[in-house]
């Protein structure tokens, strides 16, 4: 999909879920934004896309400013650097910013704490800090499902990057996804503990591959962006792109990719300090179609590579997912 035809397909699906949200385009207030990232806005995937949303709010006329590669220890200080700046509202992207933002959020309570991740356990979240629920086990479940589906060899595999809590979690949600749709089927995953090393990635595929593996997934940004050279190296491999659009990396191997509409979260959160509707204490959870959208150049997936029954099939398990007909943290005790 092209980017000005996602970003027509991010703003319908907001206006949708979010009473017109999507489409303002001037709120009663001009708030201003920061973003720490923990990656590269270049990464083709999930940093890239939560900073193209901020490049939509400067566009709205939204004040912003963001930081990139973020080392784990030097967040609490670029946080603490923005809140004293006086922006409005502070996105953090990523687990990263989970136990953090609890502990920072108090410290400032005229401003607005959000973090893509889901809220911390055993904590009170401060009533000016949001978080995500973000459908992580219901996309690695659904990535899963397709995979087995697309699989010729009965054997697929997923490429992880940093080793946290939410990447364990995606791991086994995807090959409980697999083995679920294809009984007997091998399902596997690496995580490489990395999400910046495109060597470890293609490593990590390979490995997979020389397994038995003949569809690859990743979620791990840059590493998967290798995973998907050593996967698309490869006669016969299939894969599934993570984040954001991929087709292009390997437009005859890519059948399609879970895109994360990260642009479209980022809008709608600003949106919400904006015009005063923002309410913290706890997760907010919008649609899953929303924050995820199967995407393939022009279209939802490549016809080179997935045929139309086997599309079929796979959209008959997003659906069971999206209408909670999937019991998917059952399917993962």
């Amino acid at each position: 999909m092209s980017m000005s035809r996602r970003n027509l397909l991010q703003a319908a699906l907001a206006a949708a879920a979010f009473g017109g949200l999507g489409a303002r385009t001037a709120f009663a207030a001009v708030a201003k934004v920061a973003l720490v990232l923990p990656g590269s806005i270049a990464d083709g995937g999930w940093n890239q896309g939560a900073y193209e949303g901020l490049k939509a709010l400067e566009a709205k006329g939204f004040k912003t400013a963001f930081t990139e590669n973020v080392a784990q220890a030097a967040i609490p200080q670029v946080v603490r650097g923005y809140a004293d700046d006086g922006y409005d509202l502070i996105v953090g992207h990523g687990f990263q910013f989970g136990s953090l933002f609890a502990e920072i959020a108090p410290d400032y309570p005229s401003q607005k704490f959000f973090a893509t991740t889901t809220a911390p356990g055993g904590t009170k979240v401060p009533d000016n800090a949001l978080y995500l629920d973000s459908r992580f086990a219901q996309v690695a479940y659904a990535a899963g499902a397709l995979a087995a589906l697309m699989s010729v060899k009965k054997g697929v595999g997923v490429v992880g990057g940093g080793d946290n809590p939410t990447q364990q979690a995606m791991v086994k949600a995807f090959k409980a996804g697999a083995v679920a749709t294809v009984p007997g089927l091998q399902a596997a995953g690496i995580i490489t503990g990395d999400y910046n090393d495109a060597a470890k990635g293609r490593e990590a595929a390979d490995t997979l591959i020389g397994n038995g593996a003949d569809v690859i997934w990743h979620i791990a940004d840059l590493t998967g962006i290798g995973a998907i050279q050593g996967a698309a190296a490869k006669t016969g491999v299939k894969i599934i792109g993570s984040n954001a659009d991929q087709m292009a990396l390997a437009p005859e191997a890519i059948g399609t990719s879970f895109a994360a509409n990260n642009a479209g979260i980022v809008e709608a959160v600003a949106g919400m300090v904006a015009d005063g509707s923002f309410k913290g204490g706890g997760a907010w959870a919008p649609p899953v179609d929303f924050l995820w959208l199967t995407v393939a150049g022009s279209g939802a997936y490549n016809a080179k590579v997935i045929d139309e029954k086997t599309w079929a099939a796979f959209q008959a398990i997003w659906k069971d997912l999206k209408d909670g007909k999937i019991d998917v943290a059952a399917a993962l005790k």
